[in-house]
């Protein structure tokens, strides 16, 4: 399974519906960049992604974008592929 990253904050209840999706579907460990303790973070996640909003979430090097994101990729059986390293 490829690495999973997640831009988030705390209390964004998107990025715990995200954390939740990535772990049904068999993520153990996700690396979290918690950009409410490092406001840099934003700016690297702006630059990474043209979006300053949380969460979004990188599997391996692709970009899935945010929780509406992941919530298309999985509706269209894409999300398991890419978990799967497909």
């Amino acid at each position: 399974m490829p690495q999973v990253k997640m831009y988030c904050t705390d209390t964004c209840r998107f990025c715990m519906m995200a954390e939740r999706l990535l772990q049904q579907k068999g993520v153990e460990e996700i690396e979290k960049i918690r950009i409410d303790l490092d406001p840099a973070g934003r700016d690297g996640l702006e630059e990474k992604t043209g979006r300053r909003t949380v969460p979004q979430v990188f599997i391996g090097d692709y970009h899935a974008g945010g929780y509406d994101d992941l919530m298309a990729l999985d509706r269209a059986g894409r999300l398991d592929e890419l978990l799967a390293g497909d």
